[in-house]
């Protein structure tokens, strides 16, 4: 039997270090049937950061790269960065195969579980596109929430300098600090998945919530 196939997209060259090896490599070893193969453009995210969002052109551009991992015989395909969040919904009416950015599953559990929402980032493109799509799923629930938002850009910084203690230590700070204010902290950048921190309130983040859609999307896909 042919092995179901999960296309991942990627939107910078070092996704390995924060998706393949920590996400996907675990879940493809619990799950032998399935396979992944990447497609990656680094010149997405490049131009959203320049532009203050994902622009009309990238959302373009993305349209053809889930159209090529459906030729490319995807079963699935998964969006992992935040910023291009829109890309993923825009694609379902060009492609014929289950498309989802990997911060879904996480928007859909947090608007389950609070009214305030607090988004924390290190990027400034991600919480806009993090509040779009929270504010989406609530009203697919018909749920009025608030939402409040801390992004610390320096953290980031750190991160590409490859200090991860430095970014963890701010990113901590920063997630103590909104947790007293609201119900759920959501941590939507695939550069904080790998965050370990606990506050007084839940802390959601994405990654293997990702790949629990993921699967079970192929689940439902006969072969």
């Amino acid at each position: 039997m042919a092995k179901k196939r999960l296309a991942l997209v990627h939107t910078v060259d070092w996704y390995s270090k924060v998706i393949n090896i920590p996400f996907a490599d675990p879940w493809l070893q619990e799950n032998p049937d399935f396979e992944v193969f990447n497609i990656m453009d680094d010149s997405l995210l490049a131009e959203s950061l320049d532009q203050g969002g994902a622009t009309p052109a990238v959302i373009k551009r993305l349209q053809f790269y889930f159209m090529a991992a459906e030729a490319m015989g995807a079963d699935v395909a998964m969006c992992t960065c935040t910023t291009v969040a829109l890309g993923s919904r825009t694609a379902r009416n060009y492609v014929s195969i289950p498309v989802f950015n990997i911060d879904e599953p996480m928007a859909k559990d947090a608007v389950r579980m609070g009214t305030r929402l607090g988004i924390v980032a290190t990027v400034s493109t991600s919480p806009a596109a993090t509040q779009r799509l929270l504010e989406y799923e609530a009203s697919q629930i018909g749920k009025p929430i608030e939402i409040l938002v801390e992004c610390d850009e320096k953290a980031f910084e750190y991160l590409q300098k490859g200090d991860v203690p430095r970014h963890d230590e701010r990113v901590h700070a920063v997630m103590d600090g909104l947790a007293e204010k609201v119900d759920v902290l959501v941590l939507g950048q695939i550069s904080l998945a790998q965050v370990k921190h606990t506050t007084k309130v839940p802390v959601l983040q994405v990654g293997d919530s990702g790949f629990a859609e993921a699967k079970r999307l192929l689940d439902q896909v006969n072969k």
